[in-house]
């Protein structure tokens, strides 16, 4: 993410007309030599491995925190009060309990919130968000969304900070999931009750070292293990307050799939389906097609008709995963100098935790959890 946050910075400006030119001011981390070596990488002016001395400096307009996210809490706290702009990582918090105090004080202080659900910025996903706004796809009857990824398949990965409850929550209920939850939000509505099933497969996985245990490539200590306690794969059913129903599968256990982030809606009018790693390509069926021509046209949506895409290269030539973070950044930038909201931001990131809260409930209790006030 260190990575994928800096570049957009920088590009942000080369492709897009931006009212004020962002600063990579200070980067900031916890080991000096490997973050003076990232800094001097990616053009960042300073570092700082205090992020207290960081938040309260003068010369900082924006936090982007790129962090766990049992961290977020409380740096964001710190930076809406110290009056910063927050640029935040998925998902929002561990629980609702500190969204909803992170988005009070970011209210309080009125500062710009944003939750980086990058595939929002997705042409194809914001094209198809045009389409269902339009009523192409009439009234919407189901949601089927997947997000299936297989880096811990081999038992001998180590035991992350992802697969820890106190550094991560949960699993991929939490982490790919949420970025599930915010596109059916986005594209479909609100959700009212949630049935879950989570499962568990590899309960006990060697210790990471911890010089490495950031990174999906981390290295194990050797001859010392340690409990697994986030799951390892969850399914959710759900119901929309606009009567829709849904499915949404999560898992690390996939074999084969490396980021397979699936979604089908289907209406009564026409359906949408969307495949990640296929991302430039939007697939439509309509029911006004002439009889016998009906079927699933592809769409490549790299022509200026579609979002974020005339800034980029001539029509046909594909954007990848990176743009996204670059379209958030700008999205960002101009609501901060015209004084308006940007979404995803904490508000859709506490509702996207109520929902994941109710899933992990659900799967202890084996009931369906109906959810109040979302």
């Amino acid at each position: 993410m260190g990575r994928a946050h800096s570049n957009a910075w920088l590009q942000a400006p080369h492709f897009f007309d931006l009212p004020r030119t962002p600063v990579l001011k200070v980067a900031c981390g916890r080991h000096e030599a490997s973050l003076k070596e990232f800094a001097q990488k990616w053009g960042w002016e300073e570092t700082e491995t205090d992020w207290k001395k960081l938040v309260t400096r003068p010369d900082i307009d924006i936090i982007d925190i790129a962090l766990p996210q049992h961290l977020h809490y409380e740096i964001a706290i710190a930076a809406a009060k110290a009056g910063k702009h927050i640029f935040c990582e998925k998902p929002l918090a561990m629980n609702s309990q500190q969204a909803e105090e992170m988005l009070r004080v970011c209210e309080d202080n009125k500062v710009t919130h944003y939750l980086n659900h990058n595939y929002r910025r997705v042409p194809a996903i914001a094209f198809a968000k045009k389409l269902i706004k339009e009523g192409q796809l009439g009234r919407i009857f189901h949601w089927r969304g997947a997000y299936q990824q297989d880096w811990i398949v081999d038992p001998e990965f180590p035991l992350t900070w992802q697969l820890r409850k106190e550094t991560a929550q949960a699993g991929p209920q939490w982490d790919l999931n949420s970025h599930s939850l915010d596109l059916a939000q986005y594209l479909v509505g609100d959700i009212k009750s949630v049935s879950c099933l989570t499962t568990n497969f590899i309960k006990e996985r060697p210790l990471a070292d911890e010089t490495t245990s950031g990174n999906l490539s981390a290295e194990a200590k050797t001859g010392e293990t340690g409990e697994v306690t986030v799951e390892d794969a969850a399914l959710m059913l759900v119901e929309f307050e606009n009567g829709a129903i849904g499915s949404f599968e999560a898992t690390r256990f996939a074999t084969g799939r490396k980021n397979h982030n699936t979604f089908e809606i289907y209406g009564s009018k026409g359906s949408l389906t969307f495949d990640l790693e296929n991302m430039n390509e939007l697939l439509f069926y309509s029911n006004s097609d002439p009889a016998g021509l009906q079927g699933f046209r592809k769409i490549l949506t790299t022509d200026a008709l579609h979002p974020y895409v005339q800034n980029w290269w001539p029509a046909g030539h594909i954007i990848g995963y990176e743009h996204t973070f670059v379209h958030a950044v700008v999205d960002f930038i101009k609501a901060i100098a015209e004084n308006k909201t940007v979404e995803p931001n904490f508000h859709d990131g506490l509702k996207i935790i109520k929902v994941l809260e109710a899933g992990l409930q659900s799967a202890a209790t084996g009931q369906k959890i109906i959810l109040k006030n979302n």
